[in-house]
């Protein structure tokens, strides 16, 4: 099995830059999955389910989130609608939605588990505390990719080492910065600190840089706009063997070419 995984989507231009380069994509790397982190894929924060569908009908067969997944109330209802459509599964039991799933895909079962970092994201309960809890849902899935959405890289790094062996691979989001560690872990687990972001390099991480400059220059307030220039698809490929182990992690990048 071969998954795509994209990093955060920021907004509709990178949204439609990644919806009109997938299907490329899919077939140069051969891909039976695409994982897509799309919570910030409506105006820079959050998404709706009116993006969420886009995204699918798109080819996207996964969409994580993290922490700005509650930024508009009606997704919430779409989280317990769509099982293809997931939020950290260290959040509340009762919150909206689910932390984990699992898809048919050509090159068989897909589990994939959204977690979120404990420092400064506050999620309900630490990621270690309820991971194994995460696994035995999908005890019997051999092909388990995990959304590490974080702020702290220790955070991240301690979970890949954690789940060594245990799962297909670690996958870190959130930061917007593409990480140079990709690597296999000991077991066949496929890491990286974080797989970048798809949305402008133009930009501070993905915002009109000239109102980030403002804010960090005068402390005041400001009403954020998704950057819309050199734009930019960031993600990895992970390839798995028949027992889900992952042999190969390539990261990627495509310019929209402006």
């Amino acid at each position: 099995m071969i998954v795509l995984f994209f990093g955060d989507v920021v907004g509709r231009p990178a949204r439609n830059l990644l919806l009109a380069r997938l299907p490329v994509l899919r077939h140069r790397y051969r891909a039976d999955a695409v994982i897509v982190n799309g919570e910030n894929a409506a105006n820079g924060l959050g998404i709706t389910p009116k993006v969420a569908d886009t995204l699918f009908a798109g080819g996207v067969d996964v969409i994580t989130t993290g922490n700005h997944v509650w930024r508009y109330k009606e997704i919430y209802a779409y989280l317990e609608e769509n099982s293809r459509i997931i939020r950290p599964f260290n959040y509340l039991p009762d919150n909206p939605g689910r932390g984990l799933t699992v898809v048919d895909v050509p090159g068989g079962r897909l589990g994939v588990l959204n977690l979120s970092g404990t420092l400064m994201l506050n999620p309900a309960r630490s990621a270690f505390e309820v991971v194994d809890e995460a696994l035995e849902h999908l005890h019997g899935v051999r092909n388990v990719i995990v959304d590490m959405h974080a702020e702290a890289t220790s955070e991240k790094v301690a979970l890949g080492f954690y789940l060594a062996g245990r799962v297909s691979a670690v996958l870190g989001t959130h930061t917007h910065v593409r990480t140079g560690d990709a690597r296999i872990l000991a077991g066949g687990t496929a890491y990286i600190t974080d797989v970048g972001m798809c949305g402008s390099r133009d930009s501070v991480i993905g915002v009109n840089k000239e109102i980030i400059l403002r804010r960090m220059l005068t402390q005041m307030p400001a009403t954020f706009q998704v950057a819309e220039h050199d734009l930019w698809l960031e993600g990895v490929a992970v390839e798995l063997d028949e027992s889900g182990r992952a042999v190969r992690i390539t990261p990627f990048e495509e310019a929209s070419g402006e």
